[in-house]
């Protein structure tokens, strides 16, 4: 039986770790650039500059990115944003947040 939990807990560490590590912050600039950008009228630098790392950690963790990106980007239609990208374009807009130091090159 423990050595069951064990397993369960490993494999669940495992899971969620793998999940994380495969999220881009540079995929997310790729993708902000691709679809967002015109749609936005910003680049992806203002756009992530419009919250602090805290900010953005808050909006993704309440499941609200998207509602965000809509909210900044009003021509943005929710149909346009995939659940599969939303990782992606945390990463970048937290690696890229206004009080991060990073400028990115979109």
């Amino acid at each position: 039986m423990k050595l069951l939990k064990i397993a369960l807990a490993s494999s669940l560490i495992l899971g969620i770790s793998s999940t994380i590590l495969l999220a881009d912050a540079t995929k997310g600039q790729k993708l902000f650039v691709k679809k967002y950008k015109s749609s936005c009228g910003m680049s992806g630098d203002k756009f992530a500059a419009k919250h602090s790392q805290d900010e953005w950690e808050t909006i993704f963790e309440e499941g609200k990115f998207k509602e965000e990106l809509i909210k900044i980007c009003p021509k943005v239609k929710e149909s346009e944003i995939k659940d599969k990208w939303i990782q992606h374009l945390y990463d970048f807009t937290y690696k890229f947040a206004n009080d991060s130091g990073n400028v990115p090159s979109c």
